[in-house]
């Protein structure tokens, strides 16, 4: 963290970048994906020392794909802050799970870490099971888990990557929601992970803008149909946040600026992309479905 002079206290990075602080910047770095938070620089904020809960969610049971780091850390410190247990499914970075479970279990939560590829339908399968067996229930599910590459020229996608890309981002929501839904009563929530390349896809992102748009559709039809049984599925959709994905996925000038396309000039924050997924899951959000929150410092999703 840095100090600013004039206010004569010491900034968080989300709090730097809301002010348009720019001291901190994005170095060139790269990682193996799916990328680790510690090796990332900055930092990321996932409201570890800035997220204040207010009973919003209590006695919830959550389950959070991807929620080992980035956008999925966020959520899991805030639905815990709010007040429900949290299951974290993750697919192989355990350094990173245990971070989030601890924060969870700082809370006063309870969490527990789930291993695994959400590709699998099995393995989506155990996951709602195990949720359901050590909470009792389930009353939230976030769709979160997601896989991307950057590509130059349409035959850098080969079958096994448009296939991976396709069962990680969006067969697994699928999977998941058909067997949470059995589990869930009425005022339960189904959040799914979209993305501005819904509306705006990059080129460069195929594969991956591709799924964030057939999120957009899946959420909203199954809003609908899950309408009459008192189930609300909705989506948020980030914009340029800055998680382990963007350092492991993009190649090192697309890192150095990222989110300077926005009209806020940045890149936003895992813990400035939470605070929508506490409203969806909550039962302030009791008249919303079939919708999308933008979260995507300005550009437009219309």
């Amino acid at each position: 963290m840095i100090r600013n002079c004039t206010a004569g206290r010491i900034l968080t990075s989300m709090e730097r970048s809301m002010t348009g602080n720019t001291a901190e910047t994005f170095s060139v770095q790269t990682q193996e994906p799916p990328g680790r938070t510690d090796a990332m620089r900055p930092k990321p904020d996932h409201g570890e020392t800035t997220y204040k809960g207010s009973g919003r969610l209590n006695g919830k049971k959550a389950l959070i794909t991807g929620g080992d780091s980035g956008i999925g850390r966020a959520v899991a410190i805030a639905f815990a802050r709010e007040g429900a247990d949290v299951a974290i499914a993750y697919y192989n970075e355990h350094d990173d799970a245990q971070e989030t479970a601890s924060w969870v279990e700082q809370a006063g939560r309870k969490a527990i870490l789930l291993s695994g590829d959400v590709a699998d339908r099995q393995h989506c399968l155990m996951l709602i099971q195990r949720t359901v067996d050590e909470f009792g229930g389930i009353d939230i599910l976030v769709n979160n888990a997601a896989h991307q590459k950057s590509i130059e020229k349409l035959d850098d996608i080969d079958e096994a990557e448009w296939d991976t890309t396709f069962r990680t981002n969006i067969y697994s929501m699928f999977f998941l929601s058909q067997a949470a839904v059995p589990h869930m009563k009425q005022g339960a929530s189904i959040i799914n992970t979209t993305s501005i390349n819904a509306d705006s896809p990059s080129a460069h992102l195929l594969a991956y803008a591709t799924t964030k748009g057939a999120i957009a559709n899946f959420t909203a039809g199954l809003g609908e149909l899950l309408a009459p049984q008192g189930i609300r599925v909705n989506a948020v959709a980030p914009g340029p946040i800055w998680t382990p994905l963007i350092p492991s996925t993009m190649p090192p000038e697309a890192v150095r600026t990222f989110g300077q396309n926005t009209p806020m000039g940045r890149a936003g924050q895992p813990a400035e992309v939470a605070p929508p997924y506490v409203l969806l899951a909550s039962d302030e959000a009791s008249y919303i479905t079939a919708a999308i929150i933008p979260v995507t410092g300005g550009r437009p999703m219309l």
